[in-house]
């Protein structure tokens, strides 16, 4: 079933079908939801239309990441594919503006007899919205109903970072060595592993780094979310680890390609850092908690715990807000309360 995909915005139709091979397990689930066509006929043609216009804005003019702009199209497909069924036809434009709370609400709980997650159905909101007010401001809809429905409460979970020792533990070649890759693959994996606990970064923001930033200065500058820029230390001892591994690399690193490259030569995939973090998880004995996202959560936990200023934390996190930052102090007073209770012969 043809889950639709979403072109780069230099061309191409933006609801043009994904190939096969290129879709992971998740998104060949999602595509399941969708019945195999070539273009999208469950809703009317000026939905469609719409729809288009809709993404190029998201890329065009808001600058999101072709990430998120997946999950935008991806949900409100969706929402659209389950309201051809729920009204017996293909939504038409009149059909959005005429649509009740009561709809909407039906499509929540399916997509909650799916066991799809809070957090997940909130996303799917957020991104039906934003295709509302996309409607609204060009004047040519309007997804009203959408306004009478409160999403589902998330509960809230705190970040968990791993021990000092063990964060700092994933940047040593030296673990995995003898697992028979080569050295210049420990390497790599060191220096990658090291960019999410010694400078904060998202796995993305590590494998977006180019040949070329890397120059030996003490300072790296890193695309976040939203295509944002920011500039991150680069403390020595990542410094040395990026030289260890370049030294290392058989292949030839132009300024303009990606810093890091897979065993073949090519862009390094996020799924072989994933793979890199479990093996030495394993040989470390932590536990699934331990992934690379989890250190970036350490690096912004540590650096609280030894007196960092939140809004500098904010600022190397690349945050927009920092309340999403203010996060971190909660960890940090769990923390501490956990060792007063250890410690203090009263607790």
């Amino acid at each position: 079933m043809g889950l639709l995909s979403a072109h780069s915005r230099e061309g191409g139709n933006l609801l043009s079908p994904c190939p096969e091979k290129e879709l992971g397990p998740r998104r060949r689930g999602d595509e399941r939801m969708m019945k195999a066509k070539t273009e999208i006929s469950f809703v009317a043609p000026k939905v469609a239309a719409e729809i288009e216009a809709w993404l190029r804005h998201l890329g065009a003019e808001r600058n999101l990441s072709g990430k998120t702009i997946e999950a935008y199209r991806r949900d409100v497909l969706q929402f659209l594919h389950f309201l051809a069924e729920h009204l017996g036809g293909a939504p038409s434009l009149r059909d959005l503006a005429a649509l009740a709370p009561a709809d909407v609400r039906a499509f929540l709980a399916a997509r909650r007899a799916d066991a799809i997650s809070s957090r997940s159905l909130m996303r799917a909101l957020a991104g039906i919205r934003a295709f509302g007010r996309f409607l609204e401001r060009s004047g040519t809809g309007k997804l009203g109903a959408l306004a009478a429905v409160r999403g589902p409460k998330i509960a809230k979970t705190l970040p968990r970072p791993l021990p000092v020792e063990a964060a700092k533990s994933m940047a040593d070649a030296t673990i995995a060595a003898g697992d028979g890759r080569g050295a210049w693959i420990h390497a790599r994996d060191a220096a990658a592993l090291a960019l999410l606990y010694g400078c904060g970064l998202r796995i993305s923001e590590a494998l977006g780094i180019k040949r070329g930033d890397f120059d030996g200065r003490d300072v790296l500058t890193v695309t976040g979310k939203g295509r944002k820029q920011r500039m991150v230390p680069l403390i020595a001892p990542v410094q040395k680890l990026i030289a260890d591994y370049i030294a290392l690399c058989p292949y030839d690193l132009p300024g303009d390609g990606p810093l890091f490259v897979g065993e073949k030569g090519g862009a390094l995939s996020p799924r072989i850092v994933q793979l890199a973090m479990a093996r030495l998880r394993g040989a470390l004995g932590l536990d699934a908690t331990a992934t690379p996202h989890a250190l970036r959560h350490s690096f912004a936990t540590h650096l609280l715990a030894r007196g960092g200023d939140l809004r500098a934390i904010q600022e190397l996190l690349g945050h927009a807000s920092l309340s999403t930052t203010q996060i971190y102090t909660a960890v940090d007073a769990e923390r501490l309360i956990a060792a007063y209770r250890s410690a203090h012969p009263r607790a």
